[in-house]
């Protein structure tokens, strides 16, 4: 089975969810055999996933019985739901049973607070080695999904809990959604293991949230930098958390400023804290920065994982090997997905990324081989005919004001979002004098909050001028 759950001591328990949900390793290996009776391999099934253990239970079963899923979120969106209804065709869907009963779809399994409902579409051809889909970070309204392939994400579990160390007296706080690249490879990553993961809904804000993890005991903390921008708020270095041993950051870029102080507290409360770098195109992580080098290289992705390799290359596609020259970043490793789809054609292509992927992050390296993400390949703009980078110039508005920020636009200018009203024009003074252009290149904008998708990236199509 995935993970060798069928190996796992069988009263162990895998999972338990803050609404009182729990799911032994046991239980896994029986539903994954009450699954196979009732439904055939390879058929396409739409997960609407919360973070409960009746939605990790179905998605470890369906994928032990060869039927590809889709992970989605449990609150999607109607017409984007739609769209990839229409799009892709599902034969079944594995939801809430709750909206089960709202849907004209035949429950044909039930298990944990969640039900197998039949759609009557017939399974679309899919290739052989296609094993899940997941949506690509940041869709809105696109039909666009990554293809992973069968030793993706088991590659990535081993590694990733060959990194962290993970003993199976380890309990994982998931609060990060499990359709999301990142809390999925954390739950596997535990898995592996033969750990135990703590399911949230609830969110940090919440007193349920930290009620539940003193509760369960929770032994390490996943965020993406929202996450640690909200922690930060909390004074969470000042809570009482004495089983809380690992802090974990990825799905995004931390500030200097932030990424030092979690770095520097936790050294100086003998807790480790891992800078973490991935993609959902290589099932979540592939690199890792260890923890006794965080206090000394501020800012950096560290190296590869465990049977991955990073690579720099130059606008022509030659490797750079020498420190402190800027590239992109490729990754080669196991866990390189096959591609995407975008039509229910594009289910029965083949492998097309061969083990490589393009991540499209501009990246340096320093003297001791560990990376740097500098900014995005394609977030840049020419302004007055100079290249100006989108994310550096967030990264000087949010580091010099200490607050949130986004910044998108156009050749003739970049507009700048703040939530800030007395701010505007010394924000626009600030970015004028640090790129030395004209101040009428560059428009503030105020808006109530920066909108942000469940990873905590900054949901870019949703700013509005």
């Amino acid at each position: 089975m995935l993970f060798d759950i069928d190996k796992k001591t069988a009263s162990s328990v895998a999972a338990i969810d803050d609404a009182g949900g729990q799911v032994t390793y046991g239980e896994l290996v029986s539903l994954r055999n009450e699954m196979a009776a009732v439904l055939p391999a390879r058929e396409l099934v739409f997960c609407l996933c919360e973070n409960r253990v009746g939605a990790l239970a179905g998605f470890l079963a369906l994928y032990d019985c060869k039927d590809v899923c889709l992970l989605l979120s449990a609150k999607i969106d109607k017409e984007l739901l739609d769209t990839l209804y229409e799009t892709y065709r599902p034969s079944y869907f594995w939801m809430p049973e709750s909206k089960c009963e709202e849907s004209p779809y035949k429950s044909v399994f039930n298990y944990k607070g969640y039900a197998l409902c039949k759609t009557g579409n017939k399974a679309p051809a899919m290739h052989p080695d296609l094993s899940f889909l997941m949506t690509t970070s940041g869709t809105t309204g696109s039909p666009k999904l990554v293809r992973h392939k069968y030793g993706n994400i088991e590659a990535n579990a081993k590694n990733v809990a060959a990194v962290f160390e993970w003993p199976e007296t380890e309990r994982g706080i998931i609060d990060l959604p499990m359709q999301y690249t990142m809390g999925l490879n954390v739950i596997n990553s535990h898995l592996y293991a033969g750990a135990t993961v703590l399911l949230l809904e609830a969110n940090l804000m919440n007193p349920k949230y930290w009620n539940f993890v003193k509760e369960q005991k929770g032994s390490n903390f996943t965020g993406v930098p929202f996450s640690y921008e909200i922690l930060n708020r909390l004074r969470f270095w000042k809570m009482d958390l004495p089983h809380l041993t690992t802090m974990a950051e990825g799905g995004g870029k931390l500030s200097d400023t932030l990424f030092k102080t979690y770095a520097d507290n936790a050294a100086e409360k003998g807790k480790r804290f891992f800078a973490t770098f991935g993609t959902t195109e290589t099932s979540a992580r592939l690199a890792y920065l260890p923890p006794e080098d965080a206090t000394t290289h501020i800012g950096s992705i560290g190296k590869a994982i465990p049977e991955g390799k990073l690579i720099l290359v130059d606008e022509n596609g030659k490797e750079i090997t020498e420190a402190g020259v800027e590239g992109e970043l490729l990754y080669e490793g196991p866990n390189v997905t096959m591609g995407y789809a975008t039509s229910i054609e594009n289910l029965a292509k083949g492998d097309e990324f061969c083990g490589v992927y393009e991540t499209g992050d501009l990246a340096k390296m320093d003297a001791d081989g560990y990376y740097y993400i500098v900014g995005r390949k394609k977030r840049f703009l020419k302004l007055f005919g100079l290249r100006v980078s989108l994310d550096q110039s967030e990264k000087i508005i949010s580091e010099h004001f200490g607050i949130e920020c986004a910044c998108t636009g156009d050749d003739n200018q970049m507009q700048i979002y703040i939530t800030q009203e007395e701010l505007k024009e010394e924000v626009k003074q600030l970015i004028s004098e640090k790129t030395g252009l004209m101040t009428k290149f560059f428009e503030v904008n105020l808006i109530e909050s920066i909108p942000r998708f469940e990873s905590g990236k900054i949901n870019y199509k949703q700013l509005k001028k």
